[in-house]
């Protein structure tokens, strides 16, 4: 059983209003509410500061401090917003396979749920960055299903879970995960090689991205800033330190203190 977390400050947080008991309309509402409130970001990764994972601490971060996060942070808060609303949770961890060749062994670094309804299970996932999934998915079928942005599907293979993603007419896989229940010293040392290994895409690169209505997605990695509808993207790339400091702000929510600077640790911008 997870801590307590303040609702009244959670449900502020990502405007949502509806109805506060376990069932699937509400998960729907909340995790599209959350995914388009609480953006994706390794903001404190780039510039060398700890990521924590303690509920608390997440909280503060998240909730309190409105900043985003990256899956750690973001499903473990929705975990736990979940669970205080009498939802079924486990927690599963998944490895990544969106753009990375099938060849290249992958570590467990992702964090996903499992929600329970009914004697249905769901997958409930806020923290995959540009191509967050805005609805939970069911596991017990491989039929596409439509969220309000990205058309997903959930294929069985074996004792694993293949997550993929329609985009335009292509289908491509996005993770991999099986249904055995991870706990939290388990995701403190996949947070430590995410956010402190020199390999690590989060300690190479500042990314931040979150979806918004009308089935658009905005994001940023490193200097170039996108905005996708669908196949459309619109890009352009952000010139300096100032700018960024304003995309963030406007774009995604989060402000800085003026003269805030982001990078790999120890330098002003991002390469």
């Amino acid at each position: 059983m997870m801590p307590h977390i303040d609702l009244e400050s959670y449900f502020a947080r990502v405007d949502y209003r509806g109805a506060r008991q376990a069932s699937l309309e509400s998960l729907r509402e909340l995790q599209a509410a959350h995914t388009l409130a609480i953006p994706f970001e390794n903001i404190d990764v780039i510039r060398g500061l700890e990521v924590r994972l303690d509920l608390p601490s997440i909280e503060q971060k998240l909730v309190r401090e409105q900043r985003g996060g990256y899956c750690f942070e973001q499903n473990a808060l929705f975990a736990a917003v979940l669970e205080q609303l009498g939802f079924r949770v486990t927690p599963l961890a998944a490895r990544v396979r969106w753009q990375i060749p099938a060849a290249v062994a992958m570590p467990l670094t992702h964090m996903v749920l499992r929600v329970d309804l009914g004697g249905v299970p769901y997958l409930a996932d806020v923290g995959f960055g540009g191509l967050t999934p805005t609805a939970p998915l069911r596991l017990n079928g491989e039929e596409p299903q439509a969220t309000p942005h990205e058309t997903f599907r959930v294929l069985k293979t074996g004792d694993a879970f293949m997550l993929q993603a329609q985009v335009e007419s292509d289908w491509g896989d996005v993770y991999r995960f099986t249904l055995e229940e991870q706990h939290p010293i388990d995701y403190e040392l996949a947070n430590w090689y995410t956010s402190q290994h020199p390999s690590s895409r989060f300690v190479q690169n500042l990314v931040v991205a979150r979806p918004g209505r009308d089935r658009t997605r905005a994001s940023l990695f490193n200097r170039e800033f996108v905005v996708r509808r669908g196949a459309i993207a619109d890009k352009r790339m952000i010139e300096t330190p100032e700018e960024l400091l304003e995309v963030l702000a406007n774009q995604f929510g989060l402000r800085f203190a003026p003269g805030t600077r982001f990078g790999a640790p120890g330098s002003a911008w991002p390469a």
